[in-house]
């Protein structure tokens, strides 16, 4: 196997993923075999059989050259050594060769034997014609990489559907029309299962789950612009070739869902130089594996190799040993508060930054603290084991103190809860208008003929008329002529709709809403009154307990409009739809499932991601705007936090509201509520009223006249002329009006220049009572300007602070330590 051949085979192993690999070894592909029947016949009835029907065509002129070709080419083949035409075909080189090189070989022959046309375009062309006949007809099997390098022979479909299998070709045609895919993507699927029939022979009744996975990895292999769409296989799945065990959907055998990797290769992928840290951590992960979920299993395993040793190993090349001295370990924990993000600048060049991360790294110091914590634990149980490995902890207990971190995410997700809070109410009437809307929409394009025009909700729209029947009903704005797709619309908003509805009846986590299944609806009947209660069943999934919540009539007839969308019009049940767990990466069990939609000829749930876009779209359609008059924005948890608020707020108990919203801790639950400045107001009314009702009732009396007339006159007799006084009601002047002496003065700043006229007033008559011998009055002459002084002192503070200075930045060395050595001369002073 060439280098080239290497790589391609390594990166289809890789793309295949471990789930696909898994599944190759349970359901192993048909194996090439050397002979059968129609490939050991004889020149004579092989040329017999493929002149006559099916194989004929009607065409008199293609079929004198199809008959000239095939001349040609079992001419060729016969020369070849072999017995059966099988074996000469490979032998001939023709099938490494590719479906196009291997044409001018055959022409050289039948150039130098004297058979070729003179224009060697012909013998190419007859060449194409004859070997698609001997494929059909099952006389040689070409291999698959011949069949698609350097790409699929485009009438290979039709000779299979003629002559190999009418058939069964029928029975996917009649797949496909009930499919709404595009043509294109139909014609793909179908001219990939006649690839497998061509190189395994058989129907298409005889295609096994592995001939598909075979095909699909050598897709992957070749790259490029390959169309790698496994479509093929949700066709022969639909019309039932498969058996029971086989996968129920496409997403199984397209090489995208990886499923769980052993631990070995967690850490592997890291390519760790020290060999006993690798075999250690693996022993480590090994050990926790049962303790945990596979996701917490891929983060630990990502902390400790990736950004803990694979980090030290390339800043400290050589490292070997777990005990870090302080200078490693500082300059590890500085490495570790940051991450690179790479961004791509407006010219294409790629630039990678390091930011700081949200918490700083404390999820991974800790986890890197129970790694040392565990080996020290376990070096006391099993010190043969462990031992070896036992050593001081470079991360103090201190050091993971996330108070600050959570004091201010609690704040940010509080603001976001006021902001959207009052506007929840707005966005559910929105997407409901919004539904109601798309549905009479599609419902009036169905009823119109192609080319017509309706009008719905004022707007009037002209159904737009495609050659090709489509699944999809576009129709244009005959206003604005912008194209629209109908159906796609109409998808949106119901089920944006139903998503806003939800979760916002219920609180319950997006994970939570993509588990939501027909099962999920059980009754409760009360045992004193005999009342059935509709009950909504959340399956375990955070904190691994289920729960139960009272569905109320709102969210019933939601529920109901969910099902009655979903279900099957034949049968009247809910599609089984079977769901890939992202976070364990395991297929689960068929469910039925409530949020699904049909996608091809086959149902799937509704992902994560795909729930977030429906949000984000209906969003885009409300023009609602955050405070800064940016779009605002909601996400799934969202709903969450203004579910726990508005129930609390509306009197319910908050430790039911922890069970009805399933939290561990009523600390987490209060933690979700956000505080609203009218409940402080209130609480602190109420606060004063239980005080004063502990007071003397005379101390609350209704003023008369005459004392409201002097509290009023208290604050009118404040101002004077150099400012307001502070003192307190009922205080007397303690200064006899000596303002300028009084610390209770505030200066006004416009009589800063009557301040300094005092002031200068002030020095010349001290000096004048120092001439004259007035020491008395030099005394207080002397406290009036220093309040003088002191009050033009306030005035410049009050200025500074009310304007902005630029410090600048430090330099290194106004900021760096220094160690200074006492010289001889001067270390006797100090």
């Amino acid at each position: 196997m060439s280098s080239a051949s290497a790589l391609r085979a390594e990166r289809a192993r890789r793309e295949l993923g471990p789930a696909g690999l898994a599944l190759l070894r349970q359901f192993p592909p048909r194996g090439p075999v050397s002979s059968w029947p129609v490939t050991a016949q004889p020149l004579e009835r092989v040329s017999a059989r493929l002149l006559r029907p099916p194989f004929e065509l009607e065409a008199p002129g293609t079929q004198a050259r199809r008959r000239v070709g095939l001349g040609k080419l079992l001419a060729w083949l016969e020369q070849q050594p072999g017995q059966t035409w099988q074996d000469r075909w490979l032998v001939s080189g023709a099938d490494a060769a590719g479906n196009i090189e291997w044409r001018h070989r055959a022409i050289e022959w039948l150039q130098a034997t004297g058979r070729a046309y003179q224009d060697p375009k012909n013998d190419f062309n007859a060449l194409g014609s004859a070997v698609l006949v001997l494929i059909s007809a099952d006389v040689i099997r070409p291999s698959l990489s011949w069949l698609l390098n350097p790409g699929t022979v485009q009438i290979l479909t039709a000779e299979m559907a003629r002559s190999r299998d009418p058939d069964g070709f029928d029975k996917l045609l009649a797949v496909c029309r009930r499919d709404p895919a595009n043509k294109s993507t139909k014609d793909g699927a179908l001219r990939r299962i006649a690839t497998i029939m061509a190189a395994k022979g058989g129907r298409v009744g005889d295609i096994t789950v592995g001939d598909c996975l075979e095909l699909l990895e050598v897709l992957l292999g070749i790259g490029g612009s390959v169309v790698t769409s496994a479509y093929f296989y949700q066709l022969l799945h639909t019309m039932g070739v498969f058996p029971m065990a086989a996968p129920p959907t496409v997403r199984a055998v397209s090489g995208r869902a990886q499923g769980q990797q052993p631990v070995e290769e967690m850490i592997d992928r890291y390519q760790l130089a020290c060999r006993p840290v690798r075999d250690l951590l693996v022993d480590y992960l090994r050990e926790r594996q049962l303790a945990v979920d596979y996701a917490s299993l891929r983060s630990v395993a990502f902390c400790l190799g990736k950004l803990f040793w694979k980090d030290l190993e390339d800043h400290h090349p050589g490292i070997n040993s777990l005990r870090l001295t302080p200078e490693v370990a500082a300059s590890w924990k500085q490495r570790i508060a940051t991450k690179t993000v790479h961004a791509t600048t407006a010219s294409g060049e790629r630039v990678d930054t390091r930011v700081p991360r949200v918490t700083g790294g404390v999820n991974y110091l800790a986890m890197v603290r129970a790694f040392y914590l565990d080996l020290a634990q376990w070096a006391m149980d099993d010190p043969a084991r462990w031992g070896v490995w036992a050593a001081p902890c470079p991360i103090r207990a201190d050091e993971l103190s996330r108070k600050k971190d959570h004091s201010q995410r609690k704040s940010r997700m509080d603001q976001r809860t006021r902001e959207r809070l009052p506007v929840l109410l707005t966005l559910a009437r929105t997407v409901d208008d919004q539904r109601r809307v798309a549905a009479e929409r599609l419902a009036a394009a169905q009823a119109a003929t192609p080319g017509a025009e309706f009008t719905v909700a004022g707007h009037r729209w002209r159904r737009r008329a495609t050659k090709n029947p489509a699944a999809k009903l576009w129709a244009e704005d005959v206003e604005t002529g912008q194209r629209q797709d109908l159906s796609l619309a109409e998808y949106r908003a119901f089920w944006a709709w139903a998503v806003v509805e939800v979760l916002r009846h219920t609180g319950i986590r997006v994970e939570e809403l993509t588990e939501l299944s027909h099962h999920s609806l059980v009754q409760y009947r009360l045992p004193d009154s005999g009342e059935l209660v509709p009950l909504l069943q959340i399956a375990p999934s955070k904190t691994d307990a289920e729960r139960l919540l009272v569905i109320d009539p709102e969210l019933a007839d939601v529920l109901s409009a969910i099902i009655c969308r979903i279900r099957d019009t034949t049968t009247g049940a809910v599609p089984l739809v079977t769901a890939y767990d992202s976070h364990e990466r395991v297929w689960n069990s068929p469910m039925p499932l409530l949020f699904q939609r049909p996608v091809g000829v086959e149902n799937r749930p509704i992902p994560i991601g795909g729930i977030r876009k429906l949000l984000d779209h209906a969003l885009a359609q409300t023009g609602l705007t955050d405070p800064s008059g940016a779009p605002l924005q909601f996400s799934p948890h969202d709903f969450r936090r203004l579910f726990i608020t508005d129930a609390i707020l509306n009197g319910m108990p908050p430790h039911i509201a922890q069970l009805v919203v399933g939290h561990g801790d009523i600390n987490t639950t209060m933690g979700y509520k956000a505080v609203y400045p009218q409940e402080v107001i209130n609480g602190h009314r109420s606060f004063i009223a239980r005080r004063r009702a502990t007071r003397p009732s005379e101390e609350y009396r209704t003023p008369t006249d005459e004392e409201w007339d002097e509290f009023l006159g208290h604050f009118q007799r404040r101002r004077v002329a150099l400012g307001d006084c502070g003192r307190a009601y009922g205080a007397g002047c303690v200064h006899e009006h000596s303002c300028l002496r009084c610390s209770l003065l505030r200066p006004d700043p416009a009589q800063r220049p009557r301040i300094l006229e005092i002031r200068d007033n002030l020095t010349a008559r001290i000096a004048e009572a120092q001439h004259e011998g007035w020491l008395g009055e030099v005394e207080g002459l002397q406290v009036s300007l220093a309040g003088a002084e002191q009050k033009l002192t306030q005035l410049d503070d009050r200025a500074r602070r009310s304007t902005t200075i630029a410090l600048g930045l430090p330099s290194f060395s106004a900021i760096a330590g220094r160690t200074v050595t006492a010289t001889a001369s001067t270390s006797g002073t100090r």
